[in-house]
């Protein structure tokens, strides 16, 4: 015979096992994101939460049997009833877990509201032909018959759909969990379900809990308690597969964001790109124009008018008028010297007939004409060949590199270097001017180192700006080469 405090710590923690785990389904449940699983958690929180509360009642009512205390007909009637709603629960889980589709949810759960069924019209039955003495043993026998085992196997299949749902989405280890789940609820189902107390209803009147304590040496409530035990560990463990299911789809929002945003600067640079060319295309427009059209007028012009002075030398009383002609002469003569000048600052024809280092040679000796700030030029490394691509987009960053120094440095002198590495080539300009504070860059928008960033990323490279107060400035922008030409070759 087990004794009371034994088999009272058995029924207490038996409860609390299942309790506990219907307590933390319903806290947790709600993070589930498939809507079948999610919605098959309720009821299975209902069944942890009503069968634990049974179980403890189950224990008080041993403990009143003990000590001699009448038992009111409503707690006898109240626990039957609660033991049917826990399986009824039970069973309502497995099926939803079972329900293909959403649709197939709102009829499945005919399945638990005919075990119901088929419960209540036995209950009605039985109570006609046993003693009223027995009836409540044959109750709690036929509710373990007609719902727990059924609701059992349904718990069990559902839990395998999961397992297998759990494995298909990778999430391998706890689909393990659910299958360890569904062995627990089998084991409490099948076999602690079956082991029920001894009564006039067969099968109990052989296989019963005496039955098992004869042949195992422990009460079959602690069997029990041990499966409940088991189920909810692994109920309670597969739960924490919808915090790592919400890690992942953070995981994925922020990597489709990053996605998102490469394919915008992409398409930035992309569209950066097309601008620059239609930049290029128009400015070589423009000079082509300007060179085939009012260039040659404006040297027509300047012709006649040197063929018109001639003449008036000639005529000894045409000399003011000569005065004028020369001086209209000398101005055509500027203008075609300053449209020169416009033409090979909107595409210097030397890019296409010499490369980038002897236009930038011939650049700089321009600018220099037009400033008092000393220029100073220097090729570093072994020269190598430059792609297309890039010739014109570089030459684009060292001029307005050098326009950025002549306008606002106020410096004296000047060094331009451009390096060739084996990977990368770089231009390098350092003045000796007025500096600045490099935080300014983002207050306010300074367009011509902007358009130098933008313009060497475009071309995959890094763009630097190191200056300070009264320090100078020194502005680096190092490009890689070309990936269709790799490295240029001498």
């Amino acid at each position: 015979m087990t004794s009371l405090p034994y088999i009272i710590t058995v029924y207490f923690f038996y409860g609390l096992a299942f309790f506990s785990m219907g307590l933390l389904v319903a806290i947790e449940g709600g993070q589930a994101s498939d809507p079948r699983l999610k919605k098959a958690l309720r009821p299975l929180a209902g069944f942890g939460l009503v069968h634990g509360a049974h179980e403890w009642i189950e224990m008080f009512q041993l403990i009143a049997r003990v000590i001699s205390i009448e038992e009111p007909l409503y707690i006898s009637i109240g626990r039957i009833a609660i033991l049917a709603i826990s399986f009824v629960s039970l069973a309502a889980f497995g099926s939803y877990l079972l329900a293909p589709t959403e649709k197939a949810q709102r009829y499945i759960l005919l399945i638990p509201l005919g075990l119901e069924a088929i419960w209540a019209f036995g209950i009605i039955t039985l109570k006609g032909q046993f003693p009223p003495e027995e009836m409540w043993s044959i109750a709690d026998v036929w509710t373990r018959y007609i719902l727990a085992v059924p609701s059992s196997i349904l718990a069990i299949a559902g839990l395998i759909k999961q397992q297998q749902i759990f494995r298909k989405t990778g999430m391998r280890k706890f689909g393990r969990d659910a299958l360890w789940a569904a062995v627990a609820f089998g084991w409490y189902g099948l076999v602690g379900q079956v082991f029920a107390q001894q009564t006039l209803l067969p099968p109990s009147t052989i296989i019963n809990q005496d039955l098992f304590l004869d042949f195992f040496g422990f009460p079959i409530q602690l069997f029990r308690a041990l499966t409940a035990v088991g189920a909810a560990v692994f109920i309670i463990r597969f739960l924490r597969s919808f915090q790592v299911e919400a890690n992942q789809k953070i995981a994925e929002f922020q990597a489709e964001r990053l996605r998102a945003s490469q394919q915008r600067e992409t398409l930035k640079g992309e569209l950066y790109r097309r601008v620059i060319e239609a930049q290029e295309a128009e400015r070589q427009r423009i000079a082509r124009d300007l060179h085939d059209e009012t260039g040659q007028a404006l040297t027509a012009i300047g012709l006649s008018l040197r063929g018109l002075s001639t003449s008036i030398k000639q005529n000894h009383t045409a000399r003011r008028s000569q005065k004028t002609l020369m001086q209209l002469e000398s101005m055509v003569a500027h203008s075609l010297h300053e449209l020169q000048r416009v033409i090979s600052g909107l595409r210097p024809s030397h890019l296409d007939d010499l490369g980038l280092p002897a236009t930038m040679r011939w650049h700089i000796s321009q600018a220099q004409e037009r400033t008092e700030c000393h220029l100073d030029f220097e090729i570093i490394g072994e020269e190598q060949e430059i792609c297309p691509e890039f010739i014109t987009i570089m030459f684009r960053i060292f001029q307005e590199a050098i326009t950025n120094v002549l306008r606002h440095a106020d410096a004296t002198r000047t060094i331009i270097h451009l390096v060739f590495e084996p990977d990368v080539m770089m231009i390098r300009v350092n003045d000796n001017g007025l500096g600045f504070d490099p935080k300014i860059l983002g207050e306010e928008p300074t367009w011509g180192l902007l358009g130098m960033q933008e313009r060497t990323t475009l071309l995959g490279g890094q763009f630097r700006v190191v200056s300070a107060p009264d320090k100078g400035t020194q502005i680096e922008s190092i490009i890689p080469y070309c990936a269709k030409h790799g490295k240029g070759k001498k």
